[in-house]
């Protein structure tokens, strides 16, 4: 029987809400091994001059532990 752990993570990036979710995964492999999946939960944008500037998620990532 595995274990699976979930963690929250917030990213954002420059380019777009899949780069963002990217951003997620790619920083918190850093420290995470065996990761399994990602949900993504919200969705974000600031905005400024009628322009999107940014973009953000908040993301559950689940990973199986030993």
């Amino acid at each position: 029987m595995s274990i699976v752990k979930v963690i929250e993570v917030i990213a954002h990036s420059d380019k777009s809400f899949d780069d963002a979710v990217k951003n997620a995964l790619t920083d918190a492999s850093k420290t995470v091994k065996n990761i399994k999946s990602i949900n993504v939960e919200n969705m974000n944008a600031k905005v400024e001059n009628n322009q999107i500037v940014s973009y953000g998620v908040n993301a559950k990532i689940s990973f199986e532990i030993s």
